[in-house]
């Protein structure tokens, strides 16, 4: 398998607290947000890789995240995809702001046809 790995850094604002994202009343970086920058981090790290018209949807996360940041401060997220099962990836993330780390865990994502990937999801609408 080749050595896939990411980093996508962020600064976290007021969008991306726990207060303004409703998961919490405090101005820290809110885990709706760090899951939103593992997510990307992965998806990103495989795109280039994947025939045309194919992406990738998360399907599982564990995550933890261990201690707080408040907002104006950078964080990071480094991504390593460990395993590659088929249409199966499984990816170990770590999270960091510039005190160390803030997070971390699996995240699991599927690849998929884009086009019959939307035309089941929008058959919910029927």
């Amino acid at each position: 398998m080749d050595d896939i790995r990411n980093r996508i850094e962020i600064t976290v604002d007021e969008s991306r607290t726990a207060e303004a994202m409703g998961s919490g009343e405090l101005p820290v970086f809110a885990t709706p947000a760090m899951i939103a920058l593992i997510e990307e981090t992965c998806w990103r790290s495989v795109a280039d890789t994947l025939e045309d018209g194919c992406g990738t949807v998360g399907t599982r996360l564990d995550i933890s995240h261990v201690s707080a940041t408040p907002a104006g401060i950078k964080v990071w997220c480094e991504s390593e995809l460990v395993q590659r099962d088929g249409r199966r990836l499984q990816f170990n993330v770590e999270v960091f702001d510039e005190s160390g780390l803030i997070g971390k865990g699996t995240h699991e994502r599927f690849i998929v046809d884009n086009e019959k990937f939307m035309e089941k999801a929008s058959g919910k609408l029927k």
